[in-house]
């Protein structure tokens, strides 16, 4: 009977190996897309549909976001989400990606930046981010909204539309592998969710200028960039913010802050400044969107 199984064994080499071989999970890669940190971009004549030069920024958005989905391809995706982030949240040209990858496209939603992130995700990647409303420096820095507030706050940390992603990454335990954009706002994110790859598209000379990467340049450095981040995901640790999340919003308008201090649970702590507790981020997230769509012009 051993020399018979012995036998079998021998006989059959590849069931062996079949059994050894351990079994390779699927990967899931998210991306969250803006466009001010696109190469090439600088002023409102490229991010505004009414601006000479938008229609060439779309394709120069949607071809850096091509080069990560190709990168996240050749690391093995299965599974590919792209949110579209930026202005009404309909500039990338969807026609143009694979058959196989997902899109959210316009407002409002849960999750704002990173709608539609889960648990099920094993990296996220942000491509052309911005610094901060807080930054002095960084082409068009902002938080969430340029017209609308001048610093938002999280845990008394002024923050970027970057970090405030990479919470809510981290809080569903993903981590921010990769991100795209000038040089102040990946230094920005850097030294706030520490270990990432990042790209330079352009380095910042004004908050409307900038030395700039050629669309085609920062797209292939985009795509070696998020090559190297995803097959090196054990690197990568999620980023998290201690809940419950101390909000504060600073607007430019005064008759914001007036109003919203009114609700239950805000206080006015500042001419133009409340802040309230959201149990969670996204909670925090929740409140930001809805404070953001309030337009003080129309209905002070």
């Amino acid at each position: 009977m051993l020399a018979a199984g012995f036998a079998l064994v021998l006989g059959m080499p590849h069931l062996a190996m079949a059994a050894e071989k351990p079994a390779v999970a699927p990967l899931a890669v998210y991306i969250s897309v803006d466009m001010e940190g696109i190469a090439g971009v600088v002023t409102a004549d490229q991010l505004l549909p009414q601006g000479f030069e938008y229609e060439r920024a779309r394709h120069f958005m949607t071809n850096e976001v091509l080069a990560a989905v190709r990168a996240a391809k050749a690391a093995g995706a299965t599974k590919i989400l792209v949110a579209d982030s930026h202005g009404n949240g309909e500039s990338l040209l969807i026609d143009e990606f694979p058959r196989d990858v997902h899109i959210i496209r316009s407002w409002p939603r849960h999750g704002a930046m990173m709608a539609g992130l889960d648990s099920s995700f094993n990296a996220a990647i942000m491509i052309g981010y911005h610094a901060s409303a807080s930054s002095a420096a960084g082409v068009r820095a902002h938080t969430i909204s340029s017209a609308t507030f001048t610093r938002i706050a999280l845990n008394g940390h002024d923050v970027s539309e970057g970090e405030i992603g990479a919470a809510q990454a981290g809080a569903m335990g993903v981590p921010v592998v990769f991100v795209s954009g000038d040089n102040v706002a990946t230094a920005e994110l850097r030294d706030r969710i520490g270990n990432i790859v990042t790209v330079e598209t352009k380095k910042a000379l004004s908050f409307h200028s900038a030395e700039t990467l050629t669309p085609a340049e920062s797209a292939a450095r985009i795509e070696a960039g998020v090559r190297s981040a995803l097959t090196r995901l054990g690197e990568f640790k999620p980023y998290t913010v201690t809940a419950p999340v101390t909000l504060e919003m600073s607007y430019k308008n005064y008759a914001a802050a007036e109003i919203f201090s009114y609700l239950p649970g805000m206080e006015r702590v500042g001419s133009r400044t409340v802040k309230t507790v959201a149990r969670n981020i996204g909670e925090a997230v929740d409140i930001i969107m809805v404070a953001e769509s309030y337009q003080p012009d129309v209905n002070p």
